[in-house]
């Protein structure tokens, strides 16, 4: 596998942890914050290979999981009107809302369909002229471009029964917002690949400039991890926090300015609901007016009524690097990948589903 392989070679790997252990003095709280970040941590042991007095705490990272049950309920709503079809990426239709999901949606009738691309979601709307078909806009900046692109390509073809409900969220301000509130102390922050590779690395100049706290941008793979890991430990042993791109090959510091300008040509920015975390200003992606004929949150006035979370679930403290997924009485319990509870143990990029699968169990293996 070329380009991958590369970036997992054990001996490499070695050299980092042992740099990594030989520098390191000082106790740390890193914070990676996406939650492919997560996976790839459990996934390949690195919690287990740093010195115990480095401790990674999981970030908000993951857009299933940071989406609002109020966001959600409204999604389910929607599904339920009459000659509308809902797309939407996979890891959604299981995530619960307040009383439903939309898996129980469609169980119970509702058209939804899950779609690998907001092509998909085109063509469906071209083949069903007489419905409306809403695609559910979530993600970060990485999948904000491609959702924009698709709005400006049904108003160049005429397509007039395509919406997005858009709940974009962008990640500075919810960074930023983190900080602010000092639950717990974060020494330094792993910064998303993804994200970065779309904004560049400028928007996070805030945290070590406001912050005083360590920047990195890593890659997905074990060997990009490390190395920021490497970086992040430099930067505290010398008190000289700043933003370090571990991660040239796909970021460069001023971004993707194609992407970015398709993003601000569709979108503005606003307030986005988080789950855990609530209402934070200028972290949401808004549907401008001129293109306000394809905002499915401007076509249909819907009342999902007040949402709630589910009975003890730690999900929104577990967002927040505050808990972690064994703190959880449901945890591996009631709330399990086939039985989930809360949407940390529906996605893939959830810090429970990671926790599960491979996390320490409670009987050590």
């Amino acid at each position: 596998m070329k380009f991958a392989e590369e970036f997992r070679d054990p001996e490499l790997a070695k050299k980092l942890v042992e740099r990594i252990h030989r520098n390191s003095t000082k106790p740390a709280k890193l914070m990676e914050f996406c939650g492919g970040h997560t996976v790839a941590i459990f996934k390949h042991g690195i919690r287990q290979l740093l010195p115990p007095h480095i401790e990674m705490l999981s970030g908000p990272g993951c857009p299933v999981c940071v989406t609002a049950s109020a966001d959600l309920d409204r999604a389910i709503v929607l599904a339920r009107l009459p000659n509308v079809i809902i797309t939407s990426f996979g890891d959604m239709l299981r995530v619960p809302g307040s009383y439903s999901s939309l898996q129980t949606a469609k169980a119970e009738g509702a058209d939804v369909r899950i779609v690998y691309s907001t092509q998909d979601a085109l063509e469906i709307a071209r083949q069903n002229p007489q419905k409306s078909i809403i695609f559910i806009g979530i993600g970060f900046e990485t999948t904000a471009p491609t959702i924009a692109a698709s709005i400006l390509q049904a108003e160049q073809e005429n397509i007039n029964n395509y919406y997005v409900l858009s709940l974009h969220k962008v990640c500075p301000p919810i960074m930023r917002a983190l900080l602010a509130r000092g639950e717990i102390r974060i020494n330094g922050i792993i910064a998303p690949g993804h994200v970065s590779a779309i904004i560049g690395a400028h928007p996070y100049h805030f945290i070590p400039e406001e912050y005083r706290i360590a920047c990195a941008i890593s890659g997905f793979e074990p060997l990009d991890i490390l190395l920021a890991v490497d970086r992040l430990v430099m930067q505290i042993e010398n008190n000289k926090p700043e933003v370090e791109i571990a991660y040239r090959r796909g970021v460069k510091p001023e971004g993707n300015p194609q992407a970015l300008k398709l993003m601000d040509t569709v979108f503005e920015t606003g307030e986005a609901n988080w789950r855990g975390v609530g209402t934070v200003p200028g972290s949401g992606l808004n549907i401008r007016e001129k293109y306000a004929r394809f905002d499915a949150g401007c076509k249909f006035t819907v009342d999902p009524g007040i949402p709630r979370e589910p009975p003890g679930c730690l999900c929104g403290s577990i967002l927040r690097g505050v808990s972690q997924p064994p703190d959880c009485k449901l945890f591996r319990t009631v709330c399990t990948p086939q039985r989930p509870v809360g949407p940390c143990m529906v996605s893939s990029e959830g810090s429970c589903a990671a926790y599960y699968d491979y996390g320490e169990r409670p009987d050590g293996r």
